[in-house]
């Protein structure tokens, strides 16, 4: 069987692919870790004084929070535990100096606690009255000569004359080709609307 040059490049890419998955597998297993022999890093000792025991309290500080040690160890637990605090009797969260202006200041008692008062509302008059929702939006006459208008309430479109009742609510008047009068009859209030685009 005669192999082709297309198939021999192929073959000649697996191979050099292998070796170097070989090469690298066997660097990462053997050789390729990090090798060094360097201890490691001993804990930072600090010192602490309390006011009422002066002797220095060694407490083991990780220089890596990495390196955690979960082991126990009591005789540090047995001496943070016998630490007794025996206050001096002046306040620690003030600094020097302050007790003395903390006494000079007097805060001064109110005279009397505010009481509420409520508004008093300006007489305006009479309430406004509510606007037709009705909108004018054109007119038509009619073969006989009587001229219609047309009216938007919400998404229904109405068609009336001069004194016809529109949504058993409101009279039309008087109709003109840029306006109409239209009368609300549950508080006989009478608006000209005027014809509006769509």
């Amino acid at each position: 069987m005669k192999v082709g040059s297309e198939d021999r490049n192929k073959l000649i890419a697996a191979g050099s692919f292998g070796v170097l998955a070989v090469g690298y597998l066997l660097y990462t297993l053997f050789g390729g870790g990090s090798t060094s022999d360097a201890p490691p890093a001993a804990p930072v000792v600090t010192t602490i004084r309390t006011p009422s025991v002066n002797r220095p309290v060694a407490a083991p500080v990780p220089s890596q929070p990495s390196r955690l040690d979960p082991t126990l160890h009591p005789e540090g637990m047995l001496l943070a535990e016998s630490l007794v605090y025996s206050g001096s009797g002046r306040n620690i969260f003030l600094a020097p100096g302050a007790a003395q202006q903390q006494a000079a200041v007097k805060i001064p008692k109110p005279i009397a606690s505010p009481r509420f008062v409520p508004p008093t509302s300006a007489n305006t008059g009479p309430p406004p009255l509510p606007p037709i929702e009705l909108r004018f939006f054109g007119t038509a006459t009619r073969a006989d000569g009587k001229r219609q208008a047309f009216f938007l309430r919400g998404d229904d479109v109405l068609i009336a004359s001069q004194g016809d009742v529109v949504g058993r609510r409101y009279r039309v008047g008087a109709i003109a080709t840029s306006s109409v009068e239209v009368t609300d009859l549950t508080n006989n209030n009478t608006q000209r609307l005027p014809m509006s685009a769509q």
